[in-house]
């Protein structure tokens, strides 16, 4: 006599066999993906090497040559004719940190009673986190090469740019003064064309140049100063060619630099703290013990070129999900394991107030 059961089509299974779950986690996993693509800005604006095996990399530095003219009848390898050029050379090893990751628990009863798809929102929230922790990590990057010397005998260091007197020095971090006035409009512009200056003076490719600021100071490019709309000073001044829109806001370049904004630009002083990015294996302040941290107190945005920072990639976005019987939930964690340094220091400026 049949008991009335029957057999449920489950729409988790692959090929009706195995884990009833499996088919629900690859939509997961990609919303992860998603999420820290789209909230990243300043991963296509630096150099990305994968490795598949090691805890570093390396990438070779190398200097200039000289040139000098020739007399008739010397000997061009004898060194003392000083025809030859010692092209100075060294390295820049990336280490790769520690596992970074960001999780969550979500319990089976919960899953259950909840009226929408909780898992979008985890998973939303976990690409979040690390695109915030990475895209933060490489802007301090980015500021550590402008406050870096010359990698080689010779080179040529970082630079910053102090906008309240539009000044371009060497790699010197003026720490927080006191003097917290924030850029005009007007400064920002001058600024700009003064770091485009240092790169040229540092034989920094012109294409590819960028700039990113945080939102007040971007949006001070077009109104033109910190108060009411001044459209005379402003970036997008069709009048003296300027280029962008008031209606969109936005600001495609300025001195040939691509102008983009972010909110992950740091603007406190982290120095001597050992949490959060300071818990890596690069110190790229130089000693400090403090990872990716340093003092920001006075950084307004960065001018830069891709070849300035480096990251070095051991293990890309993953994600892994485990349902726990005895905790009767499903556990979701999305990690990866990457390392970042300065790689060009002369192609690196901050802006600072």
């Amino acid at each position: 006599m049949a008991n009335g059961d029957t057999s449920p089509s489950r729409v988790g299974q692959i090929n009706s066999a195995g884990d009833v779950d499996a088919l629900f986690l690859k939509k997961f996993a990609g919303e992860i993906l998603t999420t820290f693509e789209e909230n990243n800005v300043f991963k296509p604006l630096h150099t990305i090497r994968t490795i598949e095996n090691g805890k570093s990399a390396q990438f070779p530095v190398t200097g200039v040559a000289s040139a000098n003219y020739y007399t008739p009848g010397q000997n061009i390898a004898d060194g003392g004719n000083s025809y030859l050029s010692d092209i100075k050379k060294n390295e820049v090893v990336i280490t790769i940190d520690d596992v970074l990751l960001a999780s969550s628990f979500l319990s089976s009863i919960d899953d259950l009673k909840n009226h929408y798809d909780i898992r979008s929102v985890y998973a939303s929230e976990l690409g979040k986190a690390l695109a915030i922790r990475f895209d933060t990590a490489i802007a301090k990057v980015f500021i550590a090469a402008a406050r870096s010397a010359a990698n080689v005998t010779g080179g040529k260091a970082g630079q910053i740019v102090d906008l309240s007197g539009n000044v371009l020095t060497d790699n010197a971090d003026a720490g927080d003064d006191g003097d917290n006035t924030d850029p005009t409009g007007a400064e920002l512009v001058a600024g700009l064309f003064t770091a485009a200056r240092g790169l040229d003076e540092n034989d920094i490719p012109e294409s590819d140049r960028f700039c990113v600021l945080r939102p007040a100071e971007y949006y001070k490019l077009i109104t033109g100063g910190s108060g009411a709309l001044t459209i005379a000073s402003s970036a997008v001044n069709k009048d003296v060619g300027g280029a962008g829109s008031l209606a969109s806001g936005t600001v495609p370049q300025v001195a040939g630099i691509n102008i983009l904004k972010s909110t992950h630009i740091p603007s406190t002083d982290l120095s001597g703290t050992a949490t959060g990015d300071g818990a890596a294996s690069n110190d790229v302040f130089g000693g400090s013990g403090s990872g990716y941290n340093g003092d920001f107190s006075k950084t307004v945005g960065i001018v830069s070129h891709p070849s300035a920072v480096g990251t070095v990639k051991l293990l890309d976005l993953a994600t892994e999900s485990e349902y726990q019987m005895e905790r009767q939930g499903t556990l979701f964690v999305a990690k990866y394991a990457m390392g970042h340094a300065p790689l060009r220091p002369e192609a690196a400026i901050e802006l600072q107030k």
